[in-house]
């Protein structure tokens, strides 16, 4: 009874996990022709699911289905033919009616004759199991057409029990799991395991980057081992990281119905089916079943000389600062892609100076082996006369979306060479970090060309023995942070002189928290108490932020709060400014700062009251649910009211994810002569010295010196000259994701993302003795544009869906300082002007022939100016000026 019972059981479930009948795959009946409809149809939107907001088109047809041969060894070994008659071409959007781009054609009008010819033909299909071991059609049919026929195909295999199993189809070798039911069998497809040979890119970063998410279920209804129906979903979603509103959607939905059955003419007999093959017709032949590439002849478009001559106008300095040059550069980039390096350099040799740097910009970020070929055959690094020229081009370097080993070993091949300019040497070192930091980030730090750049820049900072080019070195690790140069840098921040010693702590400070290690803490502890040696303020305050950032413990925080009273008397300001900021920010080290100040001897009036000008803030530039802008400014004074550092940050953080989007870090030392001052201690050897140091998107950029040295001071000041200089300026192309789709119907689907901007950054420090007085000025210009276009092709018929944003925006700091008497008075401001900001859709269907539907829609608003609170007791936007604040003795005021 027992026994009775464990087979019933098993005999249950065996049921529930398996159709009735057949135990394998799909079974056709000896004599048996099957009829049946089928249809393909797709459709694009921006994700929110509206039909009739929607472009696309169906693809329909009549089907028919024979079973040829079966292997006399086994019922599971099958030579099936399959074949589409009365194919159509329609709408999938109704609605259309007037506007139809299909409307009075015939289907051999829309898919041309000889391509209909070609659909109509008969393939064949060898399954052995249910699995398709071959597919055979006729040689040098169209790729397109071929696909969509391999589409049809694909949807006979399958098996009927559930499980897990790798099937290579239309979409490639991919993952499939099987649920089986009585008489329904659901397939799910792993689109992001299946293996195929696809073109594509995409922007590493996550807050630059898009997320995209891929479904693929059909559905089986069965009846006597073959199918009644199939319903097959696929969906492809696209979204843009940092701006959602960039965003699509492809649906893909194969239909097929079983209609009726009649009689056939019967199996042809035979052992081996290639002998069967050769006796239908000699002309078939063996080809894969994943789908292949093809590309739509694009009829009427323009060569890249003349692409080039109707857009350089929107490229002239003058227009710069408008969202029409990014989209010049953007589209411009997409021909560039396409041509040879012959086609690039003819443009280059002819074009004028004042274009040229923004054509090689455009140049550069194409990224392909043409386009590098041909700007390192143009430019001359031996020459000084390009200077600007290949300055554009390292930046476009860094910059780059997806850069590759060939770009880094360009580099490498040029720092061995001899320059015109020691700047772009330096510059060259720099860029280098910057790519290998970027080609780890894709796991290439195995490469090559990226372990011999490590080594490059490792060796090269051990062994400097000029000031120069340590800091060039530095800066490359600074870019490139890499784990085994810590110990470097290390030596550098506790032992270096003067701005070595700050820059190698800049360096430390760029490193993520795992890499921050007890050792690395205990060295900061060391330079910020100066346990072994005076440093200057600047070296200290860095070692400090690097402490509290990096989980600080609580002796670690007690003791920077102990030292407030002790230190220099802006130095004393600037620390208690910067343990408020983490309080009122909420900052990581916030819980353990508060649980420092419950002991009265870290927490008292005395400790707190601290005067003086020198200030840090943090506030928020934009805060959605997901997505943040957070701006800082930290401003450090010399005692005798002389500017020393001010550094203006903006992050973007996706969730958790930060990128450090713009640095500006003015400096100066050495200047207390002038105006009879006495220098702070450790600090009273320092030469005259004011510069601009720069990071952008991640990336650290060259300096830029305002004047080293006294007689520099003195011939600039003489000079009164406060022309700004220019810190960055160009095109850069900052999102760049490209992604084919093979369509488990057939069809061909593209879905790309750019995003580009013109930016020019300028900064400029105005020192006099006369109005004793000294004033700086960061000003940020740039336009915007991101681009969202995705297609689906199917040879003679494309539909695509456009969708974008773009702004132009300026963002300028200035802080102003009146040292005649003391406390001296401060004027910080940092105002954003009004942003114009512009969204825009295009949706359209076109035929091959030419005819098209075209649907555009545009907004725009108008962002408001604002200004930023740059002070803590200045939070309330208060509108006084050079009016004291009763508690800090600044004098702060904002603009409006």
């Amino acid at each position: 009874m027992i026994l009775l019972a464990v087979l019933f059981l098993c005999f249950i479930s065996s049921y529930s996990a398996s159709v009735k009948g057949h135990t394998t795959g799909l079974s056709l009946n000896n004599d048996r022709l099957y009829k049946l409809t089928y249809s393909s149809e797709v459709f694009l939107d921006r994700g929110k699911g509206n039909l009739q907001d929607s472009v696309g088109y169906r693809i329909s047809s009549n089907v028919d289905v024979v079973l040829l041969w079966r292997s006399p060894d086994g019922d599971d070994n099958q030579l099936i033919q399959i074949t589409m008659k009365d194919v159509n071409v329609e709408n999938v959007n109704q609605q259309r009616g007037e506007k139809s781009i299909f409307k009075g054609k015939k289907s051999s009008q829309i898919i041309r004759k000889e391509n209909l010819e070609a659909m109509q033909r008969p393939v064949l299909l060898h399954l052995v199991h249910g699995k398709i071991k071959e597919f055979y059609s006729y040689q040098n049919e169209p790729a397109a057409i071929e696909n969509l026929k391999r589409g049809l195909a694909s949807l006979f295999q399958m098996q009927l029990s559930s499980g897990t199993t790798n099937e290579a189809d239309i979409s490639g070798d991919c993952k499939v799991t099987y649920q089986a039911h009585q008489d329904k069998v659901t397939k799910i497809k792993a689109l992001d395991s299946c293996k195929i040979e696809r073109a594509g890119f995409t922007t590493p970063h996550q807050v630059l980057g898009v997320t995209s998410k891929a479904t693929s279920v059909t559905t089986y209804k069965i009846e006597d081992s073959f199918v009644v129906a199939v319903l097959s979903e696929e969906i492809h979603a696209l979204r843009l990281n940092f701006l959602q509103s960039i965003a699509g959607k492809i649906v893909s939905r194969q239909k097929l119905e079983l209609k009726t059955t009649e009689a056939s003419p019967g199996l042809k007999p035979g052992k081996q089916v290639a002998a069967i093959i050769k006796a239908v017709d000699s002309k078939y032949t063996a080809i894969p079943i994943v789908g292949q590439v093809f590309q739509s002849k694009c009829k009427g478009c323009p060569s890249l000389s003349e692409h080039w001559q109707s857009i350089r106008k929107h490229l002239q300095p003058d227009n710069l600062s408008k969202a029409e040059a990014v989209r010049s550069f953007l589209a411009f980039i997409k021909h560039l892609r396409m041509a040879k390096k012959e086609e690039i350099l003819q443009i280059l040799k002819a074009e004028n100076k004042e274009v040229l740097p923004q054509l090689v910009d455009a140049v550069t970020s194409a990224q392909t082996p043409d386009s590098l070929d041909a700007i390192l055959d143009f430019l001359d690094f031996k020459s000084a006369e390009s200077v600007i020229l290949q300055e554009r081009f390292l930046y476009a370097c860094a910059f780059a979306s997806h850069p590759d080993e060939e770009l880094l070993r360009a580099l490498i091949s040029k720092f061995k060479g001899s320059f015109g300019s020691n700047d772009i040497r330096e510059s060259v070192m720099i860029i280098i970090g910057a790519l290998v930091r970027k080609l780890c980030q894709n796991e290439g730090c195995k490469l090559k060309g990226v372990v011999e750049a490590k080594k490059l820049i490792l060796a090269g900072l051990e062994k400097a023995g000029k000031k120069e080019d340590i800091m060039m070195y530095l800066l490359a690790l600074k870019n490139a942070r890499l784990p085994e140069g810590i110990p470097l840098l290390l030596k550098y921040t506790e032992t270096g002189e003067g701005p070595i010693s700050h820059l190698a702590a800049t360096a430390l400070q760029r490193y993520d928290v795992p890499f921050i290690t007890d050792e690395v803490k205990k060295t900061m502890n060391r330079i910020y108490h100066q346990n072994r040696k005076i440093h200057e303020k600047t070296v200290r305050t860095t070692a400090a932020a690097i402490i509290l950032k990096n989980n600080p413990s609580y002796m670690e925080v007690k003791n920077i709060l102990l030292s407030i009273g002790e230190l220099p008397k802006e130095m004393n300001k600037y620390m208690l400014s910067i343990v408020q900021d983490i309080l009122r920010f909420e900052m990581p080290a916030s819980k353990m700062v508060r649980q420092v100040l419950k002991e009265m001897v870290a927490h008292n009036y005395d400790r707190f009251s601290k005067s003086g000008s020198s200030s840090a803030y943090t506030g928020y530039v934009e805060r959605t649910s997901h997505s943040a802008s957070t701006y800082s400014l930290d401003i450090l004074y010399s005692g005798s009211g002389i500017l020393r550092r001010s550094n203006l940050n903006i992050f973007q953080y996706i969730e958790k994810m930060p990128l450090h989007g713009i640095q500006v870090v003015i400096e100066a030392q050495g200047l207390e002569a002038l105006i009879a001052a006495t220098p702070d201690e450790g600090e009273e050897n320092l030469d005259s010295y004011a510069g601009l140091s720069a990071l952008l998107f991640d990336v650290q950029l060259r300096p830029v010196t305002f004047f080293n040295g006294y007689s520099d001071l003195m011939s600039k000041m003489l000079s009164a000259s406060s022309d700004p200089m220019s810190v960055v300026k160009g095109l850069l192309l900052l999102i760049d994701h490209s992604q084919e789709l093979q369509l488990q119907s057939g069809l061909k689907a593209n879905m790309d993302v750019q995003g580009g901007l013109a930016i020019d950054i300028t900064g400029a420090m105005e020192f006099s003795l006369w109005y004793r007085e000294s004033k700086t000025r960061v000003k940020n210009r740039v336009s915007v544009l991101i681009t969202g276009d995705i297609t689906v092709d199917s040879s003679f018929v494309k539909a695509g869906l456009e969708i974008g944003a773009e702004t132009e925006a300026g963002l300028e700091f200035i802080s102003t300082v009146q040292f005649s008497q003391y406390p001296f008075l401060v004027c910080l401001q940092m105002d954003k002007e009004d942003v114009p900001y512009r969204q825009f859709e295009t949706k359209y269907e076109r035929l091959s022939t030419g005819r098209g539907y075209v649907s555009r829609k545009r907004k725009e608003s108008l962002i408001g100016g604002c200004e930023f609170p740059l002070h803590q007791e200045n939070s309330d936007m208060c509108k006084v000026v050079f009016a004291p604040q009763p508690e800090s003795s600044v004098y702060i005021f904002t603009c409006i």
